[in-house]
């Protein structure tokens, strides 16, 4: 697999499991359910705590998965932002 592709897949998969995990974490969060008045709906609070705690999992995994695959660039980068040698805008 080209490594760009692999790259993108991995971003992908992490917007994913952000974006599952961000919607059933306000799905969780009863207080803002309370203030939009949408505390009166029948949710499935199990299955939403089991989706949000695998959700995150895997976005912890897919964000260590992209640091591994981006580590040459941020090396780069950190070297030169502490070593003074980037060029300002």
């Amino acid at each position: 697999m080209n490594r760009n592709v692999l790259k993108w897949a991995v971003d992908l998969a992490m917007g994913i499991m952000f974006v599952i995990s961000f919607v059933t974490g306000l799905l969780k969060f009863t207080l803002l359910l309370r203030l939009t008045g949408l505390n009166g709906l029948i949710l499935p609070s199990a299955f939403i705590s089991d989706l949000h705690d695998r959700s995150g999992i895997l976005l912890g995994l897919f964000v260590f998965i992209h640091l591994f695959m981006n580590r040459n660039w941020i090396i780069s980068m950190t070297r030169q932002v502490v070593g003074g040698r980037l060029a300002e805008d």
